[in-house]
């Protein structure tokens, strides 16, 4: 008798899926980019994952990148919004965080540029410094929305003036908190190890994946920045949505600008943030988001913040200088251009299919 026995092939298909959904994903760049960077430093930094306790405070290079970078990843989450949404991006969050920080300052201090004691209520000088980056948002997503500019032009204005505005608000001084409690947003609270800037991002992260999960945002951005004309046909208002994705931009960047000037403890317009918005783009990028709009990953902005942060930190390391920084940003920038072309992912498809091939008439 002969007996026919099949294979079970249920297994094989299974090996193509999840190839292509590995070389596929979004995060995929980014995490590499990543572990290249953490294997770079476990080689030449031996005490990378080495984390002590100093002053009260947990110290090493992790906890300093995840503090260093903090500023970058409350920005990069408003980035994100504005991107998926409009296809564009907004240059002026930089500025917001001067504008936001000089509001703050002002109400804390009122007509004196150094001193202790609070002229207002601290929590409403928050308060008034988030009303602030709301208000710079807003005005982004007027000109955005509502007269329809390119997302580039219309915050170019705020990137021109914001800090002219800022010091306008200022008087055209550095102002000094020098009250202990102005430092907890970006130093630490007193019995708590941990960065506060640490905490803060995160919490930042938490609310903003909230938002677009558990309510329509997230959907409604994406849906505007594939197609805004058909996402009106299904009843959208694409206006709105834009202008909501650079109010929240606003707010966050208000944010990260409270958080930095707490961590200083002052507030300095002219270099709070100051170039943080073409960091924040690329960490985007990095991240694995389309920069011509549509669906978005917080996960892959802040692992590509984080990411960004690692290099800065490796390469301060290295002994590079400051100024020869960008030379390295600009390289990624172009892996990243690279890597996103529909040849080079044309060609990585064909690669991998001839892969899967062999390794599937191999197996059987």
């Amino acid at each position: 008798m002969n007996l026919h026995i099949s294979k079970d092939k249920s297994l094989e298909p299974a090996r193509k899926p999840f190839l292509k959904k590995l070389l596929s994903s979004r995060l995929t760049f980014s995490l590499v980019i990543l572990l290249i960077v953490v294997v770079q430093n476990i080689i030449t930094t031996p005490t990378f994952f080495r984390i002590t306790i100093t002053n009260g405070l947990i110290s090493g290079y992790i906890p300093d990148i995840l503090d260093e970078a903090s500023l970058l990843v409350i920005v990069s989450l408003g980035m994100t919004l504005v991107i998926a949404a409009t296809g564009g991006v907004d240059i002026s969050v930089g500025s917001i965080m001067a504008i936001a920080a000089s509001f703050c300052g002002l109400m804390l201090n009122g007509p004196e540029y150094r001193t202790d004691v609070y002229h207002s209520p601290y929590f409403l000088a928050l308060l008034v410094g988030l009303l602030g980056g709301a208000l710079c948002g807003a005005f982004n997503g007027f000109l955005v929305a509502g007269l329809k500019l390119q997302p580039m032009i219309a915050t170019l204005i705020l990137f021109t003036a914001g800090r002219s505005i800022a010091k306008q608000i200022t008087h055209g001084q550095t102002i000094y908190i020098m009250n202990p409690t102005f430092k907890y947003l970006g130093v630490q609270i007193p019995g708590v190890p941990v960065r506060t800037t640490i905490i803060v991002s995160f919490v930042m992260i938490l609310i903003v994946v909230l938002f677009t999960k558990l309510t329509s945002l997230g959907l409604y951005v994406q849906s505007v920045g594939i197609n805004g004309a058909s996402s009106r046909l299904v009843g959208l208002n694409a206006r709105v949505i834009k202008f909501m994705v650079f109010v929240i931009s606003g707010v966050l960047a208000g944010a990260a600008g409270l958080v930095g000037s707490s961590s200083l403890g002052s507030v300095n317009s002219g270099e709070l943030g100051l170039n943080l918005e073409m960091d924040a783009i690329l960490a985007v990028a990095l991240g694995g988001n389309l920069l011509s709009g549509g669906k978005f990953s917080i996960a892959g902005t802040v692992i590509g913040a984080y990411t960004i942060q690692a290099i800065t930190t490796t390469l301060y390391a290295m002994n590079v200088r400051a100024d020869q920084l960008n030379v390295f940003k600009a390289l990624i920038i172009i892996v990243i251009i690279v890597a996103n072309s529909d040849v080079f992912k044309e060609r990585i498809r064909k690669l991998t299919g001839k892969v899967v091939r062999k390794n599937v008439s191999v197996g059987g």
